[in-house]
């Protein structure tokens, strides 16, 4: 760690401010005693629905795979009146094949986690290198993995000097910027690693929560931070970051907390999927049996979700 470290950290959050945390973890606690109902849990459910990145991220990831997931991104539930998901989000190895199963003419994007995901450890030219091979195969967006080890040694510069070299590979792409909020530990870190990152990003580009692959994800603190930061942001210069929490968001239930919480923090205005995103594998599915029980009034088993999306 740099000798200059702890002064520069000072430094930074006397220009941003500290995180109340108690304060953050009383907020978040009463956006779990909202009543959504009716007419209301409808719309909250399906604009739920229409901001899921619909995620495989695995190494036994096939082209048949990611065309069935696919499939249930353009067609989630036969029988149900629901959106389409925002994207789905591969490997980009997958991308060529997301592209191939989704058309050209659809308003489904495929994102795809570059920059050496999960652990962002390797040369700066092999990142890129691999964002630009994305692209090149079809990507609208990549979800970017910042080097942590960077930021927690005060290195500010070289963190934000290797986002705009992934953000200028990009080109037209939007690029998602993953802290990984696990490896921050704190809010402070948190909110302070979304005001580097934002400072470099473009209108439309999102901050992330996690890869989904840590102990620790997505929460309705960590992620109440990330809009805190996003509404100072936008307040002191008028630029609109979106947000993306990932990992660990599963029921719907889960979902129209979060969506209270962008609702009451950045107002209606981040309530779409260009401003606001889910990142998840089997949100949808409990998104799509809420949605049936609000229309029949019974619940089905999760996994005939799954058996129908998947036989377009």
């Amino acid at each position: 760690m740099s000798a200059g470290f702890p002064n520069a950290f000072r430094r930074l959050c006397d220009e941003i401010g500290p995180v109340d945390a108690v304060g953050i973890e009383e907020r978040v606690a009463k956006y779990a005693t909202r009543s959504i109902k009716k007419a209301s849990k409808i719309t909250g459910l399906n604009l739920a629905v229409s901001m899921v990145d619909l995620t495989t991220l695995e190494g036994k990831d096939t082209p048949d795979k990611v065309a069935s997931l696919c499939r249930k991104a353009l067609h989630p539930h036969e029988g149900l009146n629901v959106p389409q998901v925002a994207a789905v989000c591969v490997y980009p190895s997958m991308v060529k094949h997301a592209r191939r199963a989704l058309g050209e003419d659809t308003a489904v994007r495929i994102a795809s986690v570059a920059t050496a995901f999960p652990s962002g450890q390797a040369p700066l030219r092999t990142r890129l290198a691999e964002v630009k091979s994305a692209v090149a195969d079809g990507a609208d967006e990549i979800d970017m993995v910042i080097n942590r080890g960077a930021f927690l040694a005060g290195e500010y510069q070289r963190m934000q000097d290797e986002i705009v070299a992934v953000r200028d590979a990009c080109g037209t792409a939007t690029l998602k910027v993953i802290l990984e909020v696990s490896e921050l530990e704190t809010y402070d870190n948190i909110r302070a690693a979304s005001f580097l990152a934002m400072r470099v990003l473009r209108p439309g580009d999102f901050i992330k929560t996690s890869t989904g692959k840590t102990s620790l994800n997505a929460t309705l603190g960590n992620n109440q931070v990330m809009l805190e930061a996003i509404r100072d942001f936008y307040l002191a210069t008028g630029t609109p970051i979106a947000m993306k929490p990932a990992g660990g968001i599963r029921t719907a239930k889960q979902a129209l907390h979060f969506l209270v919480a962008v609702k009451e923090t950045l107002g209606d205005g981040w309530l779409n999927n260009t401003r606001y995103r889910f990142g998840a594998s089997s949100l949808l599915n409990d998104l799509l049996r809420q949605l049936e029980k609000e229309k029949t009034g019974a619940y089905q088993a999760p996994y005939y979700f799954s058996e129908a999306a998947e036989s377009y």
